[in-house]
C-alpha cells in the first residue's frame, strides 16, 4: 500500500537557497520512495516547491486547504487532488487523518504550530506515526533545544523528544520513516 507523507512547510522560500534546493530534492525522494504528499495545499513558497516538483517528476500530490485562501487563489491549480474544506482545523485534522508519516520543513509559526501539534497527539496516545524534522541549514537546532530543555526541567518526557526522528540528509530521513519502529510509551503523557 502507498505511504503519505504529510510535510508542514513554509508558505514563503526564505532567503537562503538551500531551503528551495533541499526541497526538490526531498520532493523527487517522495517521488523515489512511492510515497504520496500530503500538505497544506499552497501552491507559493515551500509548500508550492516542493508539490511542483513532485508533479514534474510523475509523482501524486494531496493538498488540503481551507476555503478561505483558496479563494484567496493562493491554491495550487495542479496537483491529483485538492480537498477544499472549511477552516485551519478542518485542514489540520484532515492531513492527520489520511497521512501515515509528518515531516516538517522551514517554515514559519503555522509550520511550527503544525508540528508542534502533531507532536503533543502522539505524546498523547492519539496516534502513534512516525514524525520527523528535515533539519535543513540546522534551522530546528533551537526548536529542538526548547524541547530538551522541557524535558531537562522536568515538563516532558525524554521519550517523547527521541521519538522525533531529526535528519539533515533526505534519504536517511526517509529511510528512518520508513523503518521507524516506535519508543512510544503507551501511557497518558
Amino acid at each position: 500500500m502507498t505511504k503519505k507523507i504529510c510535510v508542514f512547510c513554509g508558505s514563503n522560500s526564505g532567503y537562503n537557497e538551500i531551503y528551495s534546493d533541499v526541497a526538490k530534492q526531498f520532493a523527487r525522494e517522495i517521488v523515489k520512495n512511492d510515497m504520496i504528499l500530503v500538505y497544506g495545499g499552497g501552491k507559493v513558497g515551500i509548500m508550492g516547491i516542493i508539490s511542483k516538483e513532485i508533479m514534474d517528476n510523475g509523482g501524486k500530490v494531496i493538498g488540503v486547504i481551507p476555503k478561505f485562501l483558496n479563494n484567496m487563489d493562493l491554491g495550487s491549480k495542479n496537483l491529483t487532488e485538492m480537498k477544499v474544506v472549511s477552516d485551519m482545523h478542518v485542514r489540520k485534522k484532515t492531513m492527520y487523518e489520511i497521512s501515515d508519516y509528518f515531516v516538517a520543513l522551514p517554515g514559519g509559526i503555522g509550520t511550527f504550530e503544525e508540528i508542534t501539534e502533531i507532536i503533543t497527539w502522539k505524546q498523547l496516545n492519539i496516534h502513534n506515526k512516525p514524525v520527523a524534522i528535515l533539519n535543513i541549514n540546522n534551522f530546528y537546532d533551537n526548536y529542538i533545544n526548547l524541547l530538551q530543555k522541557s524535558v531537562d526541567e522536568g515538563f516532558m518526557k525524554q521519550i517523547h523528544v527521541s521519538n522525533i526522528i531529526v535528519e539533515s540528509d533526505c534519504v536517511r530521513l526517509i529511510d528512518r520513516l520508513k523503518s521507524a519502529k516506535d519508543k512510544q510509551e503507551l501511557k497518558f503523557i
